[in-house]
């Protein structure tokens, strides 16, 4: 609030003083004293205070119809968030910085649309609103606006079109989901091939070290008959050595050999005698 002698400027704002009509300074938030009388007939200065807004502030920019590159008409609507970072600019430079604001969007808008095809619009219309956005914040920064944002909030075709457009996204998305499934059943055959691949090596690996082992096991199984024949032998050609120095050794083997045999009834036993005839024999 103010009076006739004071003014106050409000958080989020800054005060413009003028002097008779003149710039004079900037005004921060707090309360100020303006210049009163001393006596009667003093004259004194005209002084105002012009508040300016410095909060973000939102403007919508509606029904717009442009024509795309390919002469496709378009209703757009364009969400525009700004605020004013140079409060002497955006008074002193524009009759209204709000007005100048949609204009600016509005035409930076048009340029960008008239440069893009339909499909291009559709497919990335995140591009459009960078687009616009990167026309317009130049031109705003000469009168003392930032452009915050600039978003394409809706597209209109027309009627007729549209259905097309909705028959051609429909379409779209179908060939998408088709490509996706292709992808997933190819990558799911072909993990199925790499584990059949992968059980395959490992069965041939099996076999080959099961073939392995069992070389190993004949050669040493081999190995122990080949031993245990050369250990009989040797025993035979030990004994037979005994029984060459000590024949009365091979005498009782023959001995206990005749009492095992007599002990097996089914044994037949022939013994052969010298045959001596009138002294011959």
């Amino acid at each position: 609030m103010s009076n006739r002698h004071e003014v106050i400027v409000r958080s989020g704002f800054r005060g413009l003083r003028y002097v008779d009509g003149r710039f004079d300074q900037v005004l921060e938030p707090g309360r100020y004293r303006l210049p009163a009388r001393r006596y009667p007939g003093q004259r004194l200065p005209r002084v105002d205070v012009v508040p300016v807004d410095l909060r973000e502030r939102e403007l919508n920019i509606k029904g717009q119809e442009i024509l795309t590159a390919d002469k496709v008409a378009v209703r757009v609507n364009i969400i525009t968030h700004f605020r004013v970072v140079d409060p002497v600019a955006a008074i002193e430079k524009v009759a209204d910085y709000g007005d100048r604001v949609y204009s600016d969007v509005q035409l930076a808008a048009r340029r960008s649309l008239a440069s893009m095809t339909l499909e291009a619009i559709l497919t990335n219309r995140n591009q459009l609103s960078e687009d616009i956005l990167r026309d317009v914040e130049g031109v705003s920064a000469g009168y003392g606006i930032e452009i915050i944002r600039a978003d394409v909030k809706d597209l209109v075709f027309p009627g007729n079109l549209q259905d097309i457009m909705n028959r051609v996204l429909t379409a779209q998305r179908m060939a998408e989901a088709q490509m996706v499934e292709a992808r997933t059943r190819a990558d799911r055959e072909a993990l199925e091939a790499n584990s059949k691949a992968d059980s395959e090596r490992v069965a041939a690996q099996a076999r080959v070290e099961s073939t392995r082992l069992a070389a190993e096991g004949d050669a040493a199984a081999q190995r122990i008959r080949t031993e245990a024949e050369v250990d009989a032998l040797r025993r035979l050609a030990e004994a037979a050595e005994a029984y060459a120095q000590h024949p009365a050794l091979l005498r009782l083997r023959e001995l206990e050999t005749l009492g095992a045999l007599g002990t097996n009834a089914a044994a037949r036993l022939y013994i052969g005698f010298d045959k001596h005839s009138d002294g011959v024999a």
